[in-house]
């Protein structure tokens, strides 16, 4: 089960090979752009490397005492051409990658955005929205960041330093190799090991930062609940608290990456200076050229600038892997409710839902369903009925295979649905849920929603059967009138006859009604029973029901009692048992009565 814990687990060095490997498919289909821009690379770097070479030859044939016989244009316009070719080439290569680049991120997201999609309600139930995004966010930024700086800033930045210790090694005495190589060792040892001792703390700030963003989302949706308590100032010191801490870490990463730049440029500035004392050394004693001592200083401001980027690159590119790899983990996380090997789809047609001896549980230590046994026939609507936390809505959630049943079976025509995908089940299935939550935006969207590809004739003929056409009738922006995060805009009702509408659009060979009029005043729920019962009418139906009148007319009501089965039978035939059904028909009795005075 994946938790937020996992997520701020150290990546082993171990697992850095195994992230790269994950992440090289994506990369590797478009493998002709990718070798293309090696190619560019490469050019890029040959023709850098090669421009203070010919700018040494330039000064050296301007020196008098060299008494050269012509003005060197012809290396002039060389070392420009080597100038402009290492920057065309540059150019080309992030315009021959950049799709590479997107194309993957894109890949990638879909690929994220798709499994949570596929996840189990227990996962998504028990996640914070906000961090999560926030993962998401950063693992796709990560990418971009990984893919450009290992292929195209790290690759680029050692094969120019190969090149000029090579070149100094052959040009120059073997000391100014050696105190090259040695301060490049030396930077490299510090990054590292300053880098390594920062991870933590910038893993905090990322932890701290999506702690305050999960809060912060948490309590915008909960807008309402925050006012009914008049708790602004508490959810403003909860929030407060975090950016606190983001706050005290977010320093701490800055006070430790001043001390990294400053390490890394007291480094650089020593090998400078070595560097630059044993060439003006060699010319003052005429065994070197000015030309040599131009190289030199070209060589080690054309070194020393990307040098100084890769101390960046490393503790982006460590930052970068810690952010994939909680991506990663997102995609790694058990799909607990999955299609069986050899699943077909649900045939269409009618159908017979059996429950044998059902039984479940979210835990050990809590059974919601002990034994369930019943049957909806084909085209016949059967009711439950029972007090809150009996079970009732369990029910909808197994059939809708959102968790598996812990013993039984659930059957379509007499075949466990578990030999079905998963789609062609949900797609038999329409619900009424009893907590409708919406899309945040147009009435029409989310009436259309239940049947995106029907016509507009459609999905209108549904809104009209949820009693929706004169509300609608009444809003200045009509069908385009946006509803809100979640719905917020609209009432309980209003919210429930946009579901009962979105249910009726997608025509389903099964039906759902999950305490579906349960936000409507008696008025509208009058109006609307008749439009549920002849939606109905063909269809096995399950409903799920508190006020007892809307469940009158079914075909058999069973009454859930502690997770079991307590009464079963015809509305009348429960009445004449005098038990449970009847005494809690004579409690809704009263108090409608109540009401009515």
């Amino acid at each position: 089960m994946w938790t937020s814990s996992n997520l701020s687990t150290p990546i082993p060095p171990s697992r850095v090979a195994p992230t790269l490997r994950l992440l090289w498919p994506y990369l590797w289909q478009y493998r002709a752009r990718v070798l293309l821009a090696l190619f560019c690379l490469i050019a890029a770097k040959l023709a850098a490397v090669a421009a203070p070479l010919a700018f040494r030859q330039i000064v050296d044939d301007l020196d008098p005492s060299r008494l050269a016989s012509a003005f060197p244009l012809a290396l002039l316009c060389l070392y420009g051409a080597l100038r402009f070719a290492a920057s065309l080439f540059t150019e080309l290569r992030e315009i021959i990658f950049a799709r590479v680049t997107q194309q993957c991120i894109r890949r990638l997201a879909l690929e994220v955005f798709c499994h949570l999609h596929a996840l189990s309600l227990r996962f998504h139930l028990e996640r914070q929205t906000g961090g999560m995004s926030r993962d998401i966010e950063r693992g796709t930024h990560a990418i971009a960041t990984l893919i450009n700086y290992t292929l195209y800033s790290i690759l680029p930045t050692l094969v120019e330093i190969a090149l000029v210790v090579a070149i100094l090694w052959r040009e120059f005495p073997p000391v100014f190799a050696l105190v090259t190589f040695s301060s490049l060792f030396i930077y490299g040892c510090f990054t590292v090991l300053v880098s390594n001792w920062r991870i933590g703390i910038r893993r905090r700030v990322n932890e701290t930062d999506s702690a305050a963003n999960a809060h912060a989302i948490d309590s915008l949706i909960n807008y309402e609940t925050v006012k009914y308590f008049s708790n602004e100032g508490f959810e403003a010191r909860a929030y407060d608290k975090h950016m606190g801490n983001w706050a005290d870490a977010a320093t701490k990463s800055q006070v430790s990456l001043s001390f990294l730049n400053l390490g890394q440029q007291f480094i650089v500035a020593v090998c400078v200076l070595l560097m630059m004392w044993l060439t003006a050394k060699g010319v003052a004693e005429g065994d070197m050229t000015v030309g040599d001592l131009v190289l030199v200083n070209a060589f080690l401001m054309q070194l020393y600038l990307p040098l100084n980027f890769l101390g960046v690159v490393y503790r982006e590119l460590r930052q970068a892997m810690t952010d994939i790899e909680r991506m990663f983990l997102l995609l790694s996380t058990h799909q607990e409710v999955a299609d069986i090997p050899g699943a077909v789809p649900l045939p269409q047609g009618a159908q017979e839902v059996r429950f044998e001896s059902v039984s479940f549980s979210y835990d050990k230590v809590r059974p919601i369903l002990s034994g369930v046994d019943f049957v909806i026939p084909a085209g016949r609507t059967v009711a439950v009925v029972g007090a809150s936390g009996a079970g009732k809505s369990t029910l909808a959630r197994l059939m809708f295979r959102f968790y598996e049943v812990t013993e039984g079976a659930i059957t379509c025509n007499g075949r466990d649905i578990r030999a079905f995908t998963q789609e062609s089940l949900r797609s038999a299935i329409g619900i009424v849920p009893q907590d409708t939550v919406l899309f945040n935006d147009t009435l029409y969207y989310n009436i259309r929603y239940g049947h995106p590809d029907a016509s507009r004739e459609e999905a209108l003929a549904a809104a009209e059967a949820a009693q929706l056409v004169g509300f609608v009738d009444s809003l200045p922006d009509g069908w385009d009138t946006k509803v809100g995060e979640r719905g917020l805009k609209l009432s309980g009702g209003e919210k429930q006859r946009v579901a009962i509408a979105r249910a009726l659009l997608k025509n389903p060979s099964i039906l759902i009604f999950d305490e579906a009029t349960s936000a409507l005043d008696s008025h509208t729920e009058w109006a609307i029973q008749t439009q549920l019962e002849a939606a109905a009418r063909g269809r096995t139906t399950l409903v799920i029901a508190h006020r007892l009148s809307t469940v009158m007319n079914a075909d058999e009501i069973l009454v859930l009692d502690d997770g079991k089965i307590a009464e079963r039978g015809r509305h009348g035939e429960l009445l004449a048992k005098g038990g449970i059904y009847a005494r809690m028909w004579e409690r809704q009795r009263k108090r409608e009565e109540d009401d009515a005075g």
